[in-house]
């Protein structure tokens, strides 16, 4: 509990019980590089304590998270119990893959493995 009267966790433990990060030493090591902010403000102290009402800004993957706090939550419980800590204000991420880029897909005969024959007479060096 803070000084306020509103209850309070570490910033670390909080994003790791609302399973955005697998440890919590991933959380401490996000937050002590100073990429995480908490109301628009950078923090650089994994122990900063936040509460309900905060807002959070910090890049996970490709993307850039902002969630509001709506409870600091007692464990870290199954992915329902985690999804109710928090409010998710991020713009959704829709990711488009280029046929282009990725390439056709390899073709597959059904003709299983080839035997050793067929392996000499596909790529191999040409022993006769």
């Amino acid at each position: 509990m803070s000084a306020e009267g509103r209850e309070t966790i570490r910033l670390d433990k909080w994003l790791w019980q609302a399973r955005f990060f697998k440890t919590r030493t991933l959380a401490s090591g996000l937050v002590s590089r100073g990429r995480v902010r908490v109301n628009s403000q950078p923090v650089s102290k994994p122990a900063r304590a936040v509460g309900a009402g905060d807002v959070l800004t910090f890049p996970q993957g490709d993307a850039v998270r902002v969630v509001r706090i709506l409870a600091c939550g007692d464990r870290r419980g199954p992915a329902p119990e985690a999804q109710a800590l928090y409010e998710d204000m991020s713009e959704p991420v829709t990711r488009h893959v280029d046929p282009a880029t990725t390439g056709p897909n390899p073709k597959y005969e059904g003709k299983g493995r080839p035997s050793a024959r067929e392996r000499r007479q596909s790529d191999g060096p040409d022993w006769s």
